[in-house]
């Protein structure tokens, strides 16, 4: 394989042959990698160069995807290496300007790991978006910004690009639920007019998207245009702007509305404000289809930006000190540029967001993805207090990996958990699943509507349900059959984060268990349960969640889950419905749960709002599961069933899963 052709994903990949070639200098007989930044998505490393002859660039900077699988997994599913590596494989070659960096290599490869080799900025350094900017870096600024803008906008090949055009995966209900966790997070730090602002922004965010998607100028929008991704040569004045993950097409002006809410302190851009809009427009060299005051409106308009990024970027990264103290400063500073221009009186009317329903055709399968851990799932659940019973199944296909799971548990308190579980099956070419203990099959009968499953085979009964955490559980083999239909008994509920939905069914079958006493456990099954379908990038070993399904006897249904991801905050999904309530979204979802030594529930606590209410939940049945992955890391499933009592006595049943990760097994 020639250098030219060398595959580099890593440092561990980079030659000496494969910088001489991507160069076009050298030879090169020495180098050093040194990780600079501190990047959560991607690793970026300068490489020092020594030469035996010749001449080259001394350094150049090596951007890679990130060495942490989670957030490896979360950059190329949500485009952001594609988006980068295109930017600069097509669309920098149309800037040609000096403000962005001259990219020597950029390539990225069909599971989402890329590479990309850059011009080193050595000389420059970086601005701190807390102090802000000077106005000579301010004007430094909108006029690099202007010269990028300049050659795209009109640019009919670059607004054509399917890379750019990605659908936002912030819609309002998402949004809600992030604002609602920074209020928990920051409310007593917030300006009472910059909340309020907030507020009426949010609750009208779905109609102020679609109004900023058909203005009539549209153009290249970095994403995240502040100090914090430029680099300043002080001697020359010269603005290198970096990190083009974020890039989109859209309203034109978004950029210099977010510089100027974000990075430029409020007393300058109070001061200054004309001179740096006339500073960018005049770089455009009349690309603007229209005067300055047909610019000032258009960020007027797009003012509000900053108010989003500061809201959902605080929430989506690690937590700091200096971060809080950054957002903090960015939101201010944003929410004074909107006040400042009367943009509340742009905005539509408030809007509650509606819960998304699922599709039929998202029933099937779907096309993988090219991720390592992409996945897709089926579950079905039930459980009936009456008779002491409750169950689930599900089967799971990592495509990329060649394997599938199947796992299915029946349990309650007076009768051990019985398990059919095997990790290691192969991914079948439809919807039924052989082995040598049993033999499986779900089907669909009516999309969103009617789903049966058919078990047949042999399981183990564990005494202790608390061996299944433990990863060598055992029990006497048992003879296991199922036979149940799940109708939807409700609406279906689509996730907004993440493809995945829920349905509230009701279960109709009948369940057997040969081996585990005198007589067959045989029962004729009509009661609750709940069945979900997901499919993306799934890795169960960076977060913990709480998962919560509940059916009432007054007829209505819940779902939530808690959602914890380290050096987040804790995000709430779910729904609670009735036959007398449409579906309504939940904004709060909160678990509070002991464990016992043995790693099974012993209580929970859920609150939930709206409504505002308080569930205690009681296990009767445990169906715990062990997950670990490749490298070794462990995910504990402590699994149960049980009874719910809200705070209101009406009473219920559902099943609660909890994820506990442990990193090192």
């Amino acid at each position: 394989m020639s250098q030219t052709d060398h595959q580099v994903c890593a440092t561990d990949d980079v030659t000496a042959e494969w910088l001489s070639a991507k160069l076009g200098a050298g030879p090169i007989t020495h180098f050093s990698i040194d990780r600079i930044g501190t990047g959560q998505m991607s690793d970026s490393h300068r490489v020092t160069l020594t030469y035996g002859s010749g001449d080259g660039p001394r350094s150049v900077i090596l951007k890679v995807a990130s060495s942490d699988e989670g957030s490896r997994s979360t950059g190329a599913s949500l485009g952001l290496y594609e988006r980068e590596v295109r930017f600069y494989q097509d669309v920098a070659p149309l800037v040609d300007d000096p403000s962005i960096a001259h990219c020597y290599h950029a390539s990225i490869e069909p599971d989402g790991r890329f590479c990309l080799l850059l011009a080193d900025a050595g000389n420059s350094s970086g601005a701190d978006d807390i102090a802000g900017a000077t106005l000579s870096d301010a004007i430094n600024a909108v006029t690099a910004l202007a010269r990028i803008h300049r050659p795209c906008l009109g640019h009919s090949a670059v607004e054509s690009a399917d890379w750019l055009q990605r659908d936002s995966p912030i819609d309002q209900g998402l949004f809600e639920g992030l604002y609602n966790a920074f209020v928990q997070r920051y409310g007593e730090q917030l300006d009472p007019a910059h909340r309020d602002l907030a507020d009426r922004f949010v609750a009208g965010f779905d109609g102020y998207v679609a109004h900023q998607a058909g203005l009539d100028v549209q153009g290249l929008v970095h994403g995240d245009f502040r100090l914090d991704n430029m680099l300043f040569d002080e001697r020359s004045g010269s603005v290198t702007v970096v990190d083009w993950q974020t890039v989109t097409w859209g309203p034109a002006a978004m950029d210099l509305a977010y510089f100027l809410g974000l990075s430029v302190p409020t007393d300058v851009r109070r001061a200054e404000g004309e001179q740096l809009v006339r500073a960018y427009h005049d770089a455009l060299e009349g690309a603007w289809p229209g005067d300055i005051a047909s610019l000032w409106e258009a960020v007027r308009s797009q003012s509000f930006f900053g108010v989003l990024m500061s809201i959902v970027s605080s929430m989506l990264v690690q937590q700091t000190e200096r971060g809080d103290t950054m957002f903090m400063t960015m939101f201010a500073r944003a929410c004074t540029l909107a006040l400042d221009l009367d943009a509340v009186a742009v905005l539509p009317e408030p809007v509650e967001a509606e819960p998304l329903q699922p599709r039929a055709d998202d029933e099937d399968r779907h096309e993988p993805g090219p991720e390592d851990l992409w996945n897709e799932s089926w579950y079905f659940d039930f459980a009936d207090v009456e008779q002491g019973i409750g169950g689930y199944i599900r089967l799971g296909l990592t495509p990329n990996a060649g394997t599938a799971w199947y796992t299915a548990m029946i349990c309650g308190p007076s009768i051990p958990t019985i398990a059919v579980v095997d990790y290691e099956l192969p991914v079948p070419p439809g919807s039924r699943i052989e082995s040598r203990r049993f033999v499986a099959d779900q089907e669909i009968v009516n999309p969103l509507h009617e789903a049966r499953i058919r078990l047949d085979g042999t399981g183990i009964a564990v005494e202790d349900p608390a061996d299944l955490l433990s990863g060598s559980p055992s029990g006497a083999d048992v003879a296991v059959s199922m036979n149940l239909t799940w109708t939807t008994d409700g609406t279906g509920y689509q996730y907004r984060v993440t493809p995945r939905y829920e349905i509230p069914c009701r279960v109709v079958g009948t369940v057997r268990v040969e081996g585990v006493g005198a007589e067959p456990i045989e029962l004729s099954i009509d009661t609750a349960g709940q069945r979900d379908h997901s499919w993306g990038v799934r890795d169960w070993w960076s977060m913990d969640w709480v998962w919560t399904t509940g059916h009432f006897s007054d007829g209505s249904h819940l779902h939530g889950l808690d959602l914890r991801i380290p050096d987040m905050p804790a995000m709430s999904i779910g729904y609670i419905q009735s036959p007398d309530m449409p579906i309504t979204e939940l904004q709060v979802h909160r678990s509070d749960e002991s464990f016992a030594d043995n790693g099974l529930p012993e209580h929970t606590s859920l609150h939930i709002d709206p409504p505002d209410r308080r569930i205690e939940f009681e296990p009767l049945g445990h169906g715990p599961l062990r997950l670990t992955s490749p490298d070794g890391a462990v995910s504990l499933f402590p699994r149960a069933w049980g009874r719910l009592r809200t705070d209101s006595g009406t009473e219920g049943v559902g099943w609660i899963e909890w994820n506990r990760h442990r990193a090192n097994g």
